[in-house]
Formats: C-alpha cells, sequence, structure tokens
C-alpha cells in the first residue's frame, strides 16, 4: 500500500514523538511504578482528547457494546505496553529499549494473518522477520554473555509490548467506522479507569516530589498520547497496519539522540548492530530494499 507525502511526514511527527516518549519514562520511573505511569499516562491522554471531542463539537456513539470493546482494546493497546516499557527501562537504556519497539511491525506481519482482513505473509516479509529477530538476539547478547537476567527479562517485556500493539493495530482497522477522536476518547478512557484502579491496588498511592516527574507526566499525557493518538486513529485506516509501524523507524534514533543529550546514557556499538539488522529486517517488510535492489540490478545491465 502506498502513502502520500502527508502520510509520511505524520509517520515521521509520530516516531520522533514516540521516540522522546521513551525520555519521559525514564524521568517517570525514578519516583512512579509502571502501572502508575501508565495509569497517568492514559488518564492525562484522555482527558486531553475529552477536550479536544468537545472543542470540535464531535458526538460520541452511543451503542453501550462499542464502548465496552474500545475500552478493552485500549487495555490491550496503551495500560499494557505502556507499563510494560517503563518496567524495562528499570534495567535498559531509552534508546536500547526504542529499538526493541521496532520490532512493532515484525510482529504486525507475523500476526496479520490470523485476521480475515489482515495484511498476508510475503517471502521478502518472511525474511524480515527474521532479521528483525537476528537483530533482538544481537541486543541480547551482552545481557547474555554477562549473565544479566533482568536485562534479559527486560528484553522480553519490551517484545511483549510490541505484541500488544501487533494485535491492536489489526483489531483497530474493524473499527474504521468510528469518528477518530471519539475512538481516542473511548479507548483512553476505558484505559484510563483501569489502569488507575490497577496501580491502586499494587502499587499504592503514588507520591511526586520532582517537578520533572509531573512535566514528563504531562508532556507523555498530551503530545505523546492524546495529540498522537488522534493524528493516528485519522491515518492509520488509510494507510494500514503494516505501514502505519513504520514509526518505529524514526523512534529509536530520536530515543538514541535524546537519551545521549539529556540523559547522558550510552549506547554500545553492538546495539548499534542490532538496530541495523532490525532496521533490513523492516526496509525487507515494507517492500523498499528489494525495490531499491531490484533498481540497481536493472541498471547494471
Amino acid at each position: 500500500m502506498t502513502m502520500a507525502f502527508r502520510d509520511w511526514f505524520w509517520v515521521l511527527v509520530l516516531g520522533g514523538i514516540w521516540g522522546f516518549s521513551f525520555i519521559f519514562n525514564a524521568v517517570l520511573i525514578v519516583e512512579l511504578g509502571p502501572i502508575w505511569i501508565s495509569a497517568l499516562r492514559v488518564c492525562i491522554g484522555a482527558l486531553g482528547c475529552w477536550a479536544v471531542l468537545f472543542a470540535l463539537g464531535k458526538p460520541l456513539p452511543r451503542d453501550p457494546l462499542l464502548w465496552i470493546k474500545l475500552g478493552a482494546l485500549g487495555w490491550l493497546s496503551y495500560s499494557i505496553p505502556f507499563a510494560l516499557y517503563p518496567l524495562a527501562q528499570g534495567s535498559l537504556a531509552s534508546g536500547v529499549t526504542a529499538i526493541i519497539n521496532a520490532l512493532t511491525p515484525i510482529m504486525t506481519v507475523i500476526i496479520s494473518p490470523l485476521f480475515r482482513d489482515g495484511e498476508r505473509a510475503t517471502p521478502f516479509k518472511l525474511i524480515g522477520v527474521v532479521c528483525g529477530f537476528g537483530g533482538v538476539a544481537i541486543l541480547a547478547s551482552p545481557a547474555l554473555a554477562a549473565g544479566g537476567s533482568s536485562q534479559l527479562w527486560a528484553i522480553g517485556a519490551c517484545v511483549g509490548a510490541t505484541i500488544c500493539y501487533a494485535f491492536s493495530l489489526n483489531i483497530t482497522r474493524s473499527f474504521k467506522a468510528v469518528e477518530p477522536t471519539a475512538f481516542a476518547v473511548i479507548a483512553l478512557t476505558g484505559a484510563g479507569i483501569s489502569s488507575a484502579i490497577a496501580a491502586l491496588a499494587v502499587e499504592g498511592v503514588p507520591s511526586i516530589a520532582l517537578p520533572q516527574t509531573w512535566g514528563a507526566a504531562v508532556g507523555i499525557g498530551l503530545i505523546a498520547t492524546t495529540f498522537a493518538f488522534i493524528i493516528m486513529y485519522r491515518i492509520l485506516p488509510r494507510i494500514g497496519a503494516t505501514n502505519f509501524s513504520t514509526v518505529t523507524f524514526i523512534a529509536p534514533i530520536s530515543a538514541i539522540i535524546f537519551g545521549f543529550i539529556l540523559l547522558g546514557e550510552t549506547i554500545l556499538p553492538i546495539h548499534l548492530i542490532g538496530m541495523l539488522a532490525i532496521f533490513i529486517g523492516l526496509l525487507m517488510i515494507d517492500g523498499r530494499l528489494p525495490r531499491w535492489l531490484g533498481v540497481r540490478r536493472r541498471a547494471a545491465h
């Protein structure tokens, strides 16, 4: 599925924003548990979406079953992965976490055929899947060599988040008739209520003393959630789950740059090799690498 220039523009913008969300997580995890980070993000994001909905005068669906379905989808799309990533960042640098997040298109290729209208795998996409998992193995190799079980567990948590994203991206397509702002409002509200209850039950009442924690919470809620998801739900039905998931090309680059500048994080050369393997896999899935190679072969003749 070919994307227009405006779609590529928004993919690049969203990739940059979501890359920075790993920086927000690194700030938040200092004072908050991962479930509260998820709960604050979706609750603030939901409030922002409600404000946009009222400002635009958009109606809300009245079907209670639709509210239940979208609320459950919000749990899968937001609550679980938004908790898994900050949990992983207790053991992994922001850039490494974002690199693993780049597995999302690869997981989407694996999971899409399970859906009736899902995108079918091709030989090039299957090669891309192999390259992507090879990249994750490379990323895990330093932890394996050092016996770092916490890092391995953190890598597994990130992979679990990409599986959640892959399922939710495919499920989201079945709700294309729902107005995008209303979709975001209902899904985030359902996720926010359930996440807040879970956070209170598991982690207790949060205690926030640092102003940067509040700043990061507002930033990840309004910018990386409200703004980003309203854009996402407008372009996802148009460009498809696999094309949209290429935002993860941009997120690792953004996270690595800002992690180095703002947090003083370092990325090992082996991590860059792993990222390169994942990116090659993404280029195979996207179809660009086969097309580029094909052009070169024709030019040589």
